[in-house]
């Protein structure tokens, strides 16, 4: 069985491309990166997740990007919620992508996997650029270039079967392979007893999927 690392912050979008590789026949290893965040309840979804879809194995490692800053995820930054649309936001964490795709490489290499999977989205999404396809492109030379596996003759492929699906249309895909998810996590500013803030760009994207695709968000909200 082909293997596949999947990048999971128990979200929707990393949970359904998890979905995905599992219904495309691959052995499932579930990467989580503890970096500091200030939304760690993630994490616990990223759990559940793993748990869901009975992974051969879930890593979570540790990396603190709170030491670099520079994101209201991981800095004493206010999250806005009214940020313009031709302005990347202060949620935006400096390089997080080439961080944990570089990490997911490392241990694709490890375990002898050629394919890395990442929930990356350019439809509904806050303008991060690390998400555009372009990006990816390039990541995967680099990754071809830069690997024992890649100059051996490996290729090493980044999949990212959402990129250009909307939240509905990614909402509705996961339900279709049966993803519960009340299990999933998205708010970027939790409030007391584990609410959604339900203003945040992740709550308002999470919400317009759900009633785009006409179900009902099965998490909490504090509003």
């Amino acid at each position: 069985m082909k293997k596949a690392i999947v990048l999971s912050s128990g979200g929707i979008d990393s949970t359904t491309a998890m979905a995905i590789a599992k219904a495309e026949n691959y052995e499932l290893y579930s990467l989580t990166l503890d970096y500091g965040q200030r939304h760690k309840i993630e994490i616990e979804s990223a759990k559940k997740a793993a748990d869901f879809f009975c992974v051969k194995e879930h890593k979570i490692i540790v990396i603190d990007l709170k030491k670099i800053g520079g994101s209201a995820l991981t800095d004493n930054i206010d999250i806005t919620t009214d940020n313009p649309s031709d302005e990347i936001p202060v949620t935006y964490v400096p390089a997080r992508n080439t961080i944990f795709l570089s990490i997911a490489l490392a241990w694709a290499e490890v375990i002898g996997s050629n394919d890395i999977f990442i929930g990356a989205n350019i439809v509904d999404y806050s303008g991060y650029p690390d998400c555009r396809p372009e990006y990816l492109e390039a990541f995967e030379k680099v990754a071809n270039l830069g690997t024992k596996a890649g100059i051996k003759g490996g290729k090493i492929k980044i999949h990212a079967p959402l990129l250009r699906m909307s939240k509905a249309e990614i909402i509705k895909k996961g339900i279709e392979l049966g993803i519960d998810y009340s299990i999933t996590w998205s708010c970027y500013n939790p409030r007391a007893g584990c609410k959604a803030c339900g203003k945040c760009d992740s709550c308002k994207f999470r919400l317009k999927g759900f009633r785009e695709a006409g179900y009902k968000d099965p998490i909490k909200y504090f509003t």
